[in-house]
C-alpha cells in the first residue's frame, strides 16, 4: 500500500482557492467563511428510537422566486413527487434531482420509524433558502425552523442542504 505525503493535500481546498482568488483582485481582506465559536448542536435526551425525527432541506416546492426567500413548511405525508431544485449549483450533467427521496428522504424515515430504529417521523418536512448570509440565518431562518420543530415537538432534525 503507498504511503500518502501528508504535508499534500489531494484535494481541492475551496477555502485556500477562495482566499487566494480575493487577495488577487486586491481584497486586503480574504472571504470569512460563516463559523461558530460555540457549537449550536446539543447532545440528544432520550434514546433516538423514542425521537420524533424532522428534515430540512433548501430544495423549494415551486419555482416562484419570491416564495423561495422564505421558511416554509409542508406535510411529509404524502411524500412530494417533485421539488424545484434547478435554481442551485451542482454539475447538472454529472448527477440529478429527479428523485427527491435521494435529497429528502422522508419514505425512509417513516421505515425507521416503522423498524423502531426512531421513534416518528415529524408530520411536516422543513424549507430554508440557501443563503450566503450568516446573519440571516442565525436572525430569521433558524428561529423560523425552531418554531416549526417546536410546534411539531421535533426532538432531531436531518439539516440536507443541496
Amino acid at each position: 500500500m503507498a504511503e500518502f505525503d501528508l504535508s499534500h493535500r489531494t484535494f481541492v481546498s475551496y477555502i485556500d482557492k477562495s482566499r487566494e482568488y480575493y487577495l488577487a483582485r486586491g481584497y486586503a481582506n480574504p472571504y470569512r467563511w460563516a463559523h461558530h465559536q460555540d457549537s449550536p448542536f446539543a447532545p440528544l435526551t432520550k434514546p433516538l428510537s423514542q425521537s420524533r425525527v424532522g428534515l430540512v432541506s433548501t430544495a423549494s416546492l415551486t419555482q416562484d422566486r419570491a416564495s423561495m426567500k422564505d421558511v416554509y413548511s409542508a406535510p411529509t405525508m404524502p411524500p412530494p413527487a417533485t421539488m424545484y431544485t434547478a435554481h442551485r449549483s451542482w454539475d447538472k450533467k454529472a448527477t440529478h434531482t429527479n428523485d427527491p427521496e435521494s435529497f429528502l428522504p422522508i419514505r425512509r424515515v417513516a421505515e425507521f420509524a416503522a423498524s423502531g430504529r426512531i421513534g416518528a417521523p415529524s408530520p411536516r418536512f422543513y424549507g430554508v433558502p440557501t443563503d450566503f448570509s450568516q446573519r440571516r440565518t442565525i436572525e430569521e431562518y433558524a428561529p423560523a425552523v425552531l418554531d416549526h420543530c417546536r410546534s411539531d415537538a421535533v426532538d432531531v432534525v436531518l439539516l440536507i442542504p443541496l
